[in-house]
């Protein structure tokens, strides 16, 4: 009489077929629960999903994916929900396989720099956990305390570090993987994943969970570095600071890191969690990190510091302790949330360049801002050119959000006619599906999608992601074939 109260089932069948294979517990159909997932880190598209489920192994992905075949019901994998393309939101009544219960790290192999973990393993954590033993793993996104690695595979994330040393399909050796078809398989093996044949590792790796969800991760781990050294410079002109970054990647140096922010940014920094005293009159400000061999890391130093000074620094210091490094690169992590503390809201955008139209490229962006009457934040990794342009705007103004995903367009479009891409590092998702017809053809992306048609033919499987729909190519051979028809 007095027991616990016998929980209510849900009327919806396939809610109790999920059940029935992760537990009771394990999802998610209530509206007040499901509106935690109706988006990721891109929030100007929202959407709701029929239910989440909470995923332990790689059999329950596996027995989920089959259902949802047989229902004929479309799904998402979600890791942390960090994204900021919208690749993790659904359009509305997809179900959402959770993966951040599959949490492990399950195997480390030092000897040949390697580990295993689950996808919803947060990418600091692998760090973390091997550190003690002088080894780390590279990609690290500023998100890295919190996104996962299932997720950063997906999107093949990069972060401040990928200059040097490659963004996530560099660090990847293996990948199982549950198929659309609910088939498990496994990519890459034992370190070896240059196998002769179709480089499958490559493909999804960035395929942002449209081919099939990772259930386990092969990681490449390195040896922590002799030396590490890094520098901050203050410019009073953007274009010095653009000139500065060639110049460094000209002298035959390739830092760890080479990142810019421009006065916007600084002030929203500033005005955040992670104040370092920048000066608020600068125009920009460069960090650079150089790592390596003891013996040469002072050399670089030297020159990198003589770069500076040829273009008009305002000053430039080594940090001298690792404690002054470390508020160095919180305070540059922390850029994207820093806006919070000067706009009520911001889209972030993810075009890519080559270095030496930086000025250029750069001068856009400001007209891009003031045809708009938007502020717009740089905050980037200049040395590969990998530009993150913040548009600020107040979602309470009518229209102003409109008026910002016009300039982050504008802003890509210019990326694209300089020679450059779309997106460097956060993916397509849906935020930048039309975008994708500034660098492909309607050739090139009806071949993309008929890769992706191998895979996942009924289009379950992340629907309305990534690629225009439809293509413009697809339009107009319908319109032949009605015409062949009269």
């Amino acid at each position: 009489m007095f027991g616990r109260k016998r929980r209510k089932q849900p009327e919806d069948l396939l809610v109790r077929k999920l059940m029935k294979i992760v537990g009771e517990n394990d999802v998610l159909y209530l509206k007040e629960d499901l509106v935690a997932y109706n988006c990721d880190g891109f929030t100007m598209t929202t959407g709701m999903p029929r239910a989440v489920a909470f995923v332990h192994n790689t059999e329950e992905v596996s027995q989920i994916v089959k259902l949802l075949n047989k229902e004929n019901v479309p799904y998402i994998a979600r890791g942390a929900g960090t994204g900021l393309s919208g690749g993790a939101t659904p359009l509305g009544g997809e179900v959402i396989i959770s993966m951040v219960r599959m949490k492990k790290l399950l195997h480390v192999d030092l000897e040949n720099r390697k580990a295993v973990v689950e996808p919803g393993y947060i990418n600091l954590k692998l760090t973390q956990s091997i550190s003690d033993k002088g080894y780390y793993y590279a990609p690290d996104p500023s998100s890295q305390y919190a996104c996962t690695i299932g997720g950063n595979v997906a999107e093949n994330a990069g972060g401040a570090h990928c200059l040097k040393y490659g963004v996530t399909t560099n660090h990847i050796l293996g990948l199982e993987v549950v198929l659309p078809n609910g088939e498990v398989v496994e990519i890459g093996e034992e370190g070896i994943p240059d196998r002769p044949g179709y480089d499958l590792l490559g493909l999804l790796t960035g395929s942002e969970g449209t081919l099939g969800i990772v259930t386990k991760i092969t990681c490449k781990v390195l040896k922590n570095p002799q030396g590490k050294k890094t520098v901050l410079a203050y410019f009073d002109d953007i274009n010095d600071a653009s000139q500065a970054v060639s110049d460094i990647i000209s002298a035959g140096i390739i830092p760890a890191a080479l990142e810019m922010m421009d006065n916007t940014a600084i002030h929203g920094v500033e005005s955040g969690a992670h104040p370092v005293g920048h000066p608020r009159d600068i125009a920009a400000f460069l960090l650079i990190e150089v790592d390596g061999i003891e013996a040469g890391i002072d050399d670089q130093m030297d020159e990198i510091v003589a770069v500076c000074n040829n273009n008009n620094v305002r000053e430039v210091k080594v940090a001298q302790t690792e404690e002054e490094r470390e508020r160095w690169w919180a305070n540059r992590k922390t850029g994207f949330s820093a806006m919070g503390a000067i706009s009520p809201d911001y889209l972030v955008q993810d075009g890519v360049i080559p270095r030496t139209r930086l000025p250029e490229v750069l001068t856009k962006i400001g007209e891009i801002s003031k045809k708009y009457n938007l502020r717009i934040a740089n905050i980037f990794h200049a040395g590969d050119g990998n530009l993150h342009p913040l548009v600020l705007y107040d979602a309470r103004v009518p229209g102003e959000a409109e008026r910002a995903s016009k300039a982050g367009s504008e802003c890509l479009k210019v990326c694209a006619d300089a020679g450059g891409s779309i997106t460097g590092e956060h993916g397509v998702g849906i935020e930048k599906k039309e975008e994708m017809r500034f660098i492909f053809s309607d050739e090139e992306i009806e071949a993309q999608t008929n890769i992706r048609a191998v895979f996942n033919p009924e289009d379950l499987l992340n629907p309305g992601k990534l690629f225009p729909q439809p293509g413009r190519c697809a339009e107009i051979k319908q319109e032949l074939k009605k015409a062949e028809a009269r």
